[in-house]
């Protein structure tokens, strides 16, 4: 009884905004009236609340109806840059302050979205669809049990008969409103992909800087350790030419003292191999090396590996040097004397977990190294996963999804076959027609009075039952028409969340 009660406020409250939606669709048209001559200025603010009108929309739909929807507005322009003449450039007009460039982009950046369009379109049809679904069965809820009054006793079992029609009706009527919504205000592919391609811009210019900074580190080290250890290897070896005949006893001393210099030479040099790309990773694998690298580490590190397929070079650099990061986090600042390294696959992803002993408290917030992992792992959509309560553990999860194939093109979509097909010819093909002659203008006809029999079922009906036919008709209609842009719309939107990965892209957003 509560969930059925909780069911009909929901209902209530979803058909009153749906309602109240008629307000802003009033003042929609006003707005654009007033754009079309030249008043632009008045175009953002509306913009503004439909869209804050919609936001509100998407969180009832996932928190009252369970069906998450995400924004689907392309991502907002940059803000303008100064250009080196202190002026701020919109197309070929200078501005000395960087408002209306702005205000400017920022137009344009609505005017052009297409979610723009989607949600004053689904604003539109939202008193009807949401008035129709909602709102006329709890109407119904209501005739059938005042029936008795209004007409006789004997249409006691006929009221309660629509009433109980409406009740059970309410439930799959809500849950078809909420698939309504989230057909108009998720995101489609257009907005999808912006996104994508917005989050790849960033991380080309995270990649650059990083590229640039690892140069500086190679630079930095070949100056300060090898190239200054050879500068002084051969001004040794002039001074050996130099006492070579006059104290070789000397000169010998200082051959050793060359040599010595050239093996730590060496071993700079092979060290800065291997953190440019170490050859066991390329030789053997990311187990091997990462086996290898737990040798060397101070700590006492149990590997585990199991991995079906050897990731792609890019991929397996990426997690190598984001394991070494770690277990240098782990020595430096977490003091820990053991670390755990599990390696694996889920399904198209490479999945590793880094666990250690130390005193946690880890926090990319406050520390270069895991900003410089995820700025690695940005490049492949790699996501850091990250548990450090105060007094550890820490366990740290890395999650590349492009494990293989990184960077190929999405499959070209198959056309629509089975029994999707057929439903969307039949609702394109008849929804028009309780849609429309049987419910919108039986409506209107049964409303104004004029409800001659004519070729319309539900004025041949007994009196009782002409509204709900009508009801019925309506939500028919908009149930086969819903039915045939939904199904083609949710199939590719399916297919290329399956592809990019919709929860990823969010939170990028």
């Amino acid at each position: 009884m509560r969930r059925h009660v909780v069911t009909i406020g929901r209902a209530l409250a979803f058909g009153a905004l749906a309602l109240t939606d008629v307000l802003l669709i009033g003042l929609g048209l006003v707005a654009a009236v007033l754009t079309g001559l030249g008043l632009v200025f008045v175009f953002p603010p509306v913009v503004r609340l439909v869209r804050h009108r919609t936001t509100v929309a998407r969180r009832l739909n996932g928190r009252w109806l369970g069906v998450e929807t995400a924004s689907s507005y392309l991502p907002p322009p940059p803000p303008p840059h100064r250009q080196p003449d202190g002026w701020y450039r919109h197309d070929r007009q200078l501005y000395k302050t960087p408002w209306w460039p702005a205000w400017n982009n920022r137009w344009k950046w609505m005017f052009t979205d297409p979610a723009t369009w989607r949600d004053n379109f689904w604003l539109a049809l939202n008193p009807l669809v949401g008035g129709s679904l909602l709102l006329l069965p709890l109407a119904g809820v209501g005739y059938g049990l005042t029936m008795p009054w209004y007409w006789a006793p004997q249409a006691a079992p006929l009221g309660v008969a629509v009433a109980a029609a409406g009740l059970v009706a309410t439930p799959w009527l809500l849950r078809f409103y909420g698939w309504w919504n989230h057909l108009w205000l998720a995101p489609t592919t257009r907005s999808v992909l912006a996104g994508r391609v917005q989050r790849l811009d960033q991380v080309r210019l995270a990649a650059v800087d990083s590229q640039a900074s690892e140069l500086r580190r190679i630079e930095r080290d070949l100056h300060d350790g090898a190239q200054a250890r050879l500068v002084a290897m051969g001004m040794t070896l002039g001074a050996v030419e130099e006492l070579m005949e006059s104290d070789p006893a000397a000169a010998k001393a200082l051959l050793a003292k060359v040599r010595e210099a050239s093996s730590t030479a060496l071993t700079e040099l092979r060290d800065l191999v291997r953190g440019i790309h170490p050859p066991v990773l390329a030789e053997r694998g990311l187990g091997d090396a990462v086996r290898a690298l737990a040798l060397d580490s101070p700590l006492k590190v149990t590997v585990t590996v199991d991995l079906k397929d050897r990731p792609e070079s890019p991929v397996e650099s990426a997690a190598y040097f984001s394991i070494s990061e770690l277990l240098t986090n782990a020595v430096r600042h977490g003091g820990a004397d053991r670390a755990w390294i599990d390696i694996s696959t889920q399904g198209r992803a490479l999945r590793v977990t880094v666990t250690d002993d130390g005193s946690g408290g880890a926090d990319p917030a406050r520390g270069s190294g895991l900003r410089g992992i995820e700025r690695r792992l940005a490049a492949f959509d790699g996501v850091l996963a990250l548990s450090s309560p105060p007094g550890g553990p820490t366990t740290a999860t890395i999650d590349l999804p492009h494990m293989s194939g990184w960077g190929a093109a999405l499959p070209e979509q198959p056309p629509l076959s089975g029994w999707r097909l057929a439903v969307v010819g039949i609702g394109w093909g008849l929804g028009w027609l309780p849609l429309f002659p049987q419910g919108l203008v039986a409506m209107v006809l049964k409303i104004t009075g004029f409800d001659d029999k004519g070729w319309f079922l539900a004025f041949h009906l007994p009196e009782p039952w002409q509204w709900p036919v009508i009801i019925f008709n309506i939500a028919l209609g908009l149930t086969m028409y819903g039915a045939a842009l939904g199904i083609p719309i949710a199939r590719s939107r399916r297919q290329l969340m399956a592809e990019v990965g919709p929860g990823r892209l969010e939170s990028d957003r």
